[in-house]
């Protein structure tokens, strides 16, 4: 640190009650040290509230505290946004549902009931394919298209302002959705539009939340701690698919309205408590690097006594490498963020990724509803596609911890790319030999389909939005994380309607495209993968070479005595100086071995 310059500590105050740091020996050999300044402004109403009456506990620091409470309230955020996008996925069943097992309502028309789809909601009662898949397309695409410029203008304006208009206004368009069915609406114009709007405002979602995360978490072990966050799209897709089964058979609209009302009420959650950043509320940015300390360090030593002069005096010397002013952080282009070495490959790779996660988003339950031969019903299609996202939450987590351990990203993902085309393949042979075998191949399939898709759109876009090339700007992570999960995006709108097509020809076509897609995903990420194992041989022969080095000093530590000179008694010098040579061999050969 420059000679002179200011030094900042996080401490712990509340609103109007800054500690005053009086006294002269704690710092009498170090530099004048200040608390970091809050941003009133940025402070939300329901922080102040909490802040003014509830104390804040004596086990715990303040930077964990907000730590955990972004942790928790992104978690619930997406959760909500995944919860609302569910519904169409249920519905469809009921939308184009068969006539032919029904009992018709007496005032049906002898021409209504020849047709044999007046139980059907006009228009889907013919050609709903092809219909649904024009539906699917034009959501996935204006929410592809939506995030990506939702990651532009995310970093130029207030996250929780946009968050919360995002959830607010996603909310509606669900409930409009809903209404089509209590106004009575049969023009495909009408649902084409909600799902268009629903898709746009949906895109606001991920360019937010990410950026919220990696304003407060350092790097440290960060692959596993957004395996286990990143379980809110598996959770947020069965919350979804359960709460829209309770009145799919009966009043659909409700499927869409209650998901709607959870969302926009999230978004006064967000309104009321998001806090942007930690600068905001006095305390210090994470650490993005990998050789410097990272936030529990940092949380430490805010939580040192004030009357302990010892532990403030190590506390000063400490900061005074980690502390610094706070230093302005300007958004990035587009095209700067396409630039960053690993984002063009991660964005293709998910792109097939996601085409083959929201195909089963979309048809999952028609699928098991046709596949069933008349076992299953509407509702319990919709339960049954939840399992899917149970195994999609183990794999997620399974991914970010593998991830950790063995820093190669590309690695773990191309492996589970890999098992997911054998499961793929059993969901083909075996989807029809009863309900156990079906839901232990959805586990299967769905924590090798998800794995990827989750490591790529969390861990990895924060990785590459943090990079030391950003200068720790951690508002390139809603451009990076816009343009990865945009790409992604367009794949997940192109999924499903190559799936709606070919699933006119019979489902096994649909399986063989979802093949195809894994390996091609596979195929995006060789040359990565190639680097991190060229990295692993790199780093295994520098650590077996330090390791013979250190034997060869303890082979001649133990054989051969200082003591001994060969002039004194050269026979015996001889064996020692064998017996050692001997000893450096075999160890060599057991640790090459």
């Amino acid at each position: 640190m420059a000679v002179g310059a200011q030094q900042y500590v996080a401490v712990p105050f509340d609103d109007g009650a800054r500690p005053v740091l009086n006294s002269p020996p704690v710092f009498a050999s170090s530099p004048r040290m200040t608390p970091l300044p809050e941003n009133p402004a940025a402070i939300p109403y329901g922080v102040r509230f909490i802040r003014r009456f509830i104390p804040l506990p004596a086990c715990c620091s303040r930077l964990a505290i907000y730590r955990a409470s972004i942790l928790t309230l992104t978690y619930i955020f997406y959760v909500s946004y995944h919860l609302a996008r569910r519904p169409m996925g249920v519905v469809k069943n009921v939308l184009k549902q068969s006539c032919a097992n029904m009992t018709p309502p007496p005032d049906l028309t002898e021409c209504e009931l020849r047709n044999g789809t007046w139980c059907a909601w006009e228009p889907f009662d013919k050609d709903s394919q092809k219909l649904f898949s024009a539906l699917d397309f034009t959501y996935r695409f204006s929410y592809a298209v939506g995030m990506i410029f939702a990651g532009h203008i995310a970093e130029r304006t207030d996250l929780r302002i946009f968050i919360t208009w995002g959830m607010i206004l996603s909310g509606a368009w669900a409930i409009i959705n809903g209404m089509a069915y209590f106004w009575k609406i049969h023009f495909f114009s009408f649902f084409l539009m909600a799902q268009l709007f629903g898709g746009i405002f949906q895109g606001t979602g991920w360019p937010s939340v990410v950026p919220l995360m990696g304003n407060w978490f350092g790097k440290h072990r960060l692959g596993f701690i957004f395996g286990v966050w990143n379980s809110h799209t598996s959770v947020g897709n069965i919350l979804g698919a359960v709460i829209a089964g309770v009145w799919v058979n009966h009043e659909w609209g409700y499927s869409f309205i209650v998901p709607g009302l959870i969302i926009a009420a999230c978004g006064v959650i967000a309104y009321l408590f998001v806090v942007v950043k930690p600068e905001d509320v006095g305390l210090p940015e994470p650490d993005h690097t990998e050789d410097s300390l990272n936030t529990t360090t940092i949380s430490e030593i805010s939580d040192i006594s004030l009357n302990d002069h010892g532990k403030l005096e190590k506390a000063a010397v400490t900061l005074d490498v980690v502390m610094e002013p706070p230093h302005e952080k300007k958004p990035i282009t587009m095209m700067h963020a396409i630039k960053i070495p690993g984002v063009i490959e991660f964005s293709l790779c998910l792109f097939f990724s996601k085409a083959v996660y929201y195909t089963f988003f979309f048809w999952l339950p028609v699928y098991i509803k046709e596949t069933s031969n008349g076992a299953v019903d509407n509702h319990a299609a919709a339960d049954l596609s939840a399992v899917f996202d149970a195994g999609g939450i183990i794999g997620g987590i399974l991914a970010g911890a593998l991830s950790d351990a063995t820093g190669g990203s590309a690695t773990v993902s191309g492996a589970m790319f890999i098992l997911a085309i054998p499961s793929l393949y059993l969901m083909i042979l075996y989807v029809s030999q009863g309900l156990t075998i079906l839901i232990v191949l959805l586990v299967i399939t769905g924590l090798f389909v998800n794995g990827p898709y989750a490591l790529i759109t969390t861990a990895v876009s924060t990785d590459l939005g943090t990079r030391p090339s950003l200068t720790k700007n951690t508002k390139a992570l809603a451009t990076v994380a816009g343009v990865i999960d945009g790409m992604g995006s367009l794949g997940s709108a192109f999924g499903p309607l190559v799936a709606g097509l070919l699933s006119t020809y019979g489902w096994q076509a649909v399986f063989y495209f979802l093949i195809i897609a894994q390996v091609v995903a596979l195929l995006c990420l060789t040359r990565l993968i190639y680097r991190e194992i060229v990295h692993w041989c790199s780093k295994g022969k520098a650590v077996r070479k330090d390791s013979i080095t250190s034997i060869n000093g303890i082979a001649n530590d133990h054989y051969l005595p200082p003591n001994l000179s060969a002039a004194d008694d050269p026979k015996e010098a001889k064996r020692l100086q064998e017996s050692a040579n001997g000893f450096v061999v075999n160890i060599r050969r057991n640790s090459i071995g």
